[in-house]
C-alpha cells in the first residue's frame, strides 16, 4: 500500500542512483530583506570560502551526501541580464555548492528564448520524476507537486538538457 504522505526532498534525494537535477528560472525567490543571509549580503557580508563551517547548512551537507553516493547533482539557472540583486547574491555564493559536490552553470535568458520551457522550476530524479516548484509572485514558495508522467518527464529533461548545453560554468560566468 503507497502512503498518502508525500515523500519529503530528502526522502526523494535519497532514493536517486544516478541523477538528481534542478531548473531555476526566477530572478527572485522570497528572501528577509531585514534579517538571515540575504540581509547580511546586502550589508557586505561575504562567505568566506576557507571557513566552511559558516556555509548554508543542512543543504551543503545533503550535496556531500549525495554526491559522495556518486550521484551527479547539477542545477541551471536561467537569469534576466542585467541580473537582479537577488541573482547576484545568489551568484556570490554558488561556491559552496559546487565545492560541496553540485555541478552549476548559468544561462542569460535572452539566449533561452527558442527553447521549450516549462512554467515552473522543478527537479528531476533519476529521470523519472518531477518534483515541481511552485511559487507565488512574491517568490515565496507554494509548495511542491510531485509528477511522474512520462511526458512530463520527457518535458523536464529535454529542457533541462537543452538549458544545460548552453549555459556557461559557475566559474566562467560573469555577473552583469
Amino acid at each position: 500500500m503507497r502512503s498518502s504522505v508525500p515523500p519529503t526532498f530528502r526522502e526523494l534525494l535519497a532514493q536517486c542512483t544516478r541523477s538528481a537535477v534542478h531548473l531555476e528560472m526566477r530572478d527572485a525567490y522570497a528572501v528577509d530583506y531585514e534579517a538571515g543571509p540575504f540581509a547580511d549580503w546586502r550589508a557586505g557580508h561575504r562567505l568566506d570560502p576557507a571557513d566552511r563551517a559558516t556555509w548554508w547548512r543542512p543543504w551543503l551537507d545533503l550535496v556531500v551526501e549525495t554526491a559522495d553516493r556518486g550521484v551527479v547533482m547539477r542545477r541551471a539557472r536561467v537569469v534576466s541580464e542585467p541580473v537582479s540583486e537577488y541573482i547576484r547574491y545568489e551568484h556570490s555564493s554558488t561556491f559552496t555548492n559546487v565545492v560541496a559536490g553540485e555541478q552549476v552553470r548559468w544561462l542569460p535568458r535572452r539566449q533561452a528564448s527558442a527553447l521549450s520551457l516549462p512554467g515552473n522550476d522543478f527537479w528531476l530524479f533519476d529521470g523519472q520524476l518531477v518534483q515541481w516548484n511552485h511559487f507565488a509572485g512574491d517568490g515565496s514558495s507554494q509548495g511542491p507537486e510531485l509528477n511522474d508522467d512520462p511526458d512530463t518527464v520527457k518535458l523536464c529533461a529535454r529542457a533541462f538538457d537543452a538549458v544545460w548545453e548552453l549555459a556557461v560554468p559557475h566559474d566562467q560566468y560573469k555577473i552583469c
